[in-house]
């Protein structure tokens, strides 16, 4: 296959791995009358691996006109098969322009034995300009005027097509029948093709089958959508399904885009790096898989895989392309020709064959493009398996964790079934001094030792934070409360929580709903603080959380912000609900007082009253330069909902970019007058809204902050790539929020202990009854002792004493039918594995 520039004198063709050149050649006005004439030249030229160059092979000449009133140019060239003597043979069609208005046309093919043979001649009264195509028959097909025309031996005569279409492609179909097709958009009325089409009339893409004159729908290749925007087509396969047509085709468009359409479906996109595309061809080069040869305007080219349908290489400056196997290989590849800025001695002087997989020959240039692309190819892998191997490093990092702990939960279930056997029995359970230290004691009823409560009441009293505000905010389904305190530095971030209660009802005491907490400090008072609202997790290491207790303690004054995230619907059970608000908190030991507080301190803040017909949803959303203490509540409110995002981008090669601008520019977003380090995306409703802060490290290092959703955080990380340069990173640092894993997994914790509790002491005391009932269904019956003198007495006594050991027996190595055995390990195992998967998601989660 071969496109050549329209503004090439010496047109080019390649066929069976070779080129062939076609060039007419003009009368020499100084030569007499009677030689004066017109001719056309050819020549085979074939690829030589060794010394990378075209050597010219066998060629020829044909006489077009001997008349010198007449000038003769190459309309088009290309290779066709004769539905006659079914051979696929180049085909040449040449214009022959009089004085007059008639132009006449002649259609000639190279035989095998390297002649020239007229086809058919027509003549015209105008020149063809545009969609000149030769396909099988040889058909010949152009338009003129907005009308599709066509001429071929079985036709007979030049034709037009009887429905006028505005044309969008012209291609033909791999179909035993109706092979050459005419895609357009269809301007005619309803009234006009009522006799050949059932569906309604109106706009729509039609499609005309140039053998028989069938119309059909072209919704089945291309979407109506895409009809007129679609510069050229290339049919990948096609067959006739029960009278249907099912079709793959790509499509170009005029919006920089490569469609892959199946059954007039798009399946995938491709943006183009170029416009104005007028040709597709498709190289399979073997066992790499296929590409997409695309040809532009103006000499550009640009290679598409068709496995992943990304762009693979682009070149410019490209006088022609051609693909065939001119290594004799077995697989295609491609010929770049490239113009010249002065006459080139050969026609294929400077020249690029590859296949984009290795393989790469260059005459007369230097290949920058693809060695740049071979480049990048290489980095691309290189990264590739840089991901690749930190992704197994992960991998088996998490599975270890995950063995050990199934080795820590199978010790602790040997040690729980030990002391259930052993509590069962009436045995005491002895634990080594190893055990001892390894376990964690979760409550104590026991009294205090005297010396600590002495110590304790010469200590002083600790007062109580101020709660300043208390409020609270409806975002969707979820509820936030928040409180702001005001007091010294005595209180951690990482050790104060909010929980919210349902009011008592029928109950003594109130509920506890589930809730998600953070603490965040504001104002900040120096420029080392990276934002003036900053979140602060409950899991972080215990070294870090003295570094920030300790910076903490150097601020002058702050104010503390703790919020709480539940779900709103358990809540609206009725029209209206009051919810008291509850503050856990532990004073820090810090270097200005020597007072510790002796363990967790619960303040009650007040209580919220949740009304379904009152709104409570944040203002800021709407406005973004509030600076009321409103809006820093629904700042505040905000960031305790959404999940957030944080991401260390550096680029090793330059100062970074604007970051912030591109993101205020793209969003776009807005700067919130209340805290101008964030941005605010304009959403469209609470569930599109984005929240970014971006904060220079170094010239070359930065951090952003992205509070939104999971499926947001993929656009805007999608938008991003695009915009930073090829060499710049993006790390993702730990991740804030998520889908709140760890009260899933303490919940599944506590479910598995529950489970293996009740589980044993079903099975246990399900085995006791089953003895007790096997002692009532043996008869035995509740008898005076017996006396040892007497024969009979010494054997039920030696009866007696069997059942007791045997009973002792069983207690001490209790046996347990094997199908409620198993109906145990069952349970156990699936309760297991969901707290596995909640460990799991909680790795994930804090990587």
């Amino acid at each position: 296959m071969t496109h050549d520039s329209p503004n090439q004198h010496t047109k080019l063709l390649s066929f069976h791995g070779d080129i062939l050149t076609f060039q007419c050649k003009l009368p020499n006005p100084r030569d007499g009358e009677s030689r004066r004439r017109s001719e056309l030249a050819f020549s085979r030229l074939t690829f030589q691996q060794d010394g990378c160059t075209f050597l010219k092979g066998s060629g020829g000449m044909a006489v077009i006109n001997r008349k010198s009133s007449s000038d003769v140019d190459i309309v088009a060239c290309t290779f066709a098969l004769h539905v006659t003597n079914r051979v696929t043979s180049p085909c040449i069609l040449l214009i022959q322009s009089k004085k007059g208005d008639v132009f006449k046309y002649s259609l000639l093919t190279l035989s095998s034995s390297n002649r020239l043979e007229p086809h058919m001649e027509f003549k015209l009264p105008y020149r063809m300009k545009d969609n000149v195509t030769i396909l099988q028959g040889p058909t010949v097909l152009w338009r003129h005027a907005g009308i599709v025309f066509y001429t071929s031996l079985q036709a007979g005569e030049v034709r037009q097509i009887p429905i006028k279409l505005s044309l969008n492609c012209i291609g033909e179909f791999p179909l035993n029948k109706r092979k050459i097709f005419i895609l357009g958009y269809q301007t005619q009325s309803k009234e006009c093709l009522k006799d050949q089409l059932d569906a309604p009339g109106g706009s729509k893409t039609m499609g005309y089958f140039v053998e028989d004159g069938q119309v059909f729908n072209a919704d089945l290749i291309l979407p109506h959508a895409y009809s007129s925007i679609t510069q050229c087509v290339f049919v990948i396969s096609a067959e006739e399904v029960n009278s249907v047509l099912k079709s793959t085709v790509v499509a170009a468009t005029s919006k920089k885009q490569l469609v892959y359409f199946e059954n007039g479906i798009p399946r995938e996109v491709c943006l183009l790096p170029f416009e104005e595309p007028q040709h597709i061809q498709m190289v399979n080069t073997g066992r790499n898989g296929c590409l997409f040869a695309i040809y532009f305007n103006d000499g550009h080219v640009c290679a598409v895989w068709k496995d992943t349908f990304q762009v693979a290489s682009c070149w410019s400056g490209v006088s022609s392309l051609h693909v065939d196997d001119f290594l004799s290989c077995g697989t295609d590849q491609m010929l770049l020709v490239f113009g010249s800025q002065s006459p080139p001695v050969d026609p294929v002087d400077l020249f690029l064959i590859t296949d984009l997989c290795g393989t790469t020959y260059s005459h007369g240039q230097e290949s920058s493009e693809g060695q740049q692309a071979s480049d990048t190819a290489q980095e691309n892998y290189l990264l590739t398996v840089q991901a690749l191997q930190s992704r197994l490093q992960s991998g088996l990092t998490l599975l270890q964790d995950l063995q050990r702990d199934v080795r820590v939960k199978e010790r602790v279930l040997r040690q729980s079934v030990q002391a259930l056997t052993d509590l069962v029995s009436g045995r005491e359970h002895i634990l080594t001094q190893t055990e001892q230290e390894g376990l964690v004691s979760l409550w104590d009823d026991e009294p205090e030792d005297e010396a600590i409560h002495e110590k304790r009441q010469v200590m002083p009293v600790v007062p109580p934070p101020l709660v300043d505000s208390l409020w609270h905010r409806v975002i969707e389904d979820r509820l936030i409360v928040g409180v702001i305190l005001s007091t010294e530095s005595t209180i951690s971030t990482e050790s104060v929580t909010l929980s919210i209660l349902r009011e008592r009802g029928q109950s003594q005491t109130p509920a506890v709903i589930q809730t998600h907490s953070q603490a965040s400090w504001f104002p900040t008072p120096s420029p080392s603080t990276p934002s003036p609202l900053s979140p602060c997790s409950h899991t972080e290491p215990a070294a870090k959380r003295s570094r920030r207790a300790g910076a903490s303690g150097a601020r002058a004054t702050h104010r503390l912000a703790v919020t709480a995230v539940t779900d709103l619907t358990p809540l609206l059970t009725s029209g209206s609900v009051k919810c008291p608000i509850m503050l856990h908190y532990v004073h820090r030991q810090g270097s200005s007082a020597s007072v510790t507080a002796p363990g967790p301190t619960v303040v009650q803040c007040g209580q919220i009253q949740v009304d379904i017909q009152v709104k409570h949803h944040p203002q800021l959303m709407t406005n973004s330069q509030l600076t009321t203490d409103e809006a820093r509540e629904d700042l505040l409110s905000l960031l305790a909902v959404l999940d957030a995002w944080t991401f260390l981008i550096h680029s090793p090669d330059h100062t970074l970019c604007d970051v912030a601008g591109w993101i205020q520019t793209s969003m776009p977003c807005e700067r919130l007058e209340i805290s101008p380090h964030y941005l605010l995306a304009n959403p469209a409703g609470p569930s599109a809204v984005m929240l970014f802060h971006w904060q220079h490290k170094t010239p070359f290092q930065g951090e952003l902050s992205v509070h939104c959703s999971q499926f947001k955080v993929l656009q805007f990380l999608d938008s991003l790539f695009g915009f930073l340069p090829a060499s710049c990173s993006i790390l993702p640092l730990r991740q804030r929020g998520g889908d709140r894993t760890a009260p899933r997994l303490a919940h599944s914790l506590e479910k598995e202990v529950l489970s293996l509790k009740q589980g044993m002491s079903s099975l246990l005391h399900g085995e006791e009854e089953e003895m007790e009932e096997g002692k009532k269904s043996s008869g035995v019956k509740k008898m005076e002792p017996p006396d040892p003198g007497s024969a009979e007495g010494l054997q039920r006594c030696r009866e007696e004493w069997q059942r007791d050991r045997e009973r002792s027996r069983r207690l001490l190595s209790p046996l347990v039918g094997v199908e409620r055995y198993r109906r145990l390990t069952q349970s156990l195992t699936q309760v297991q594995l969901e707290g596995d998967v909640a460990a799991l998601l909680e790795t994930q989660t804090l990587i």
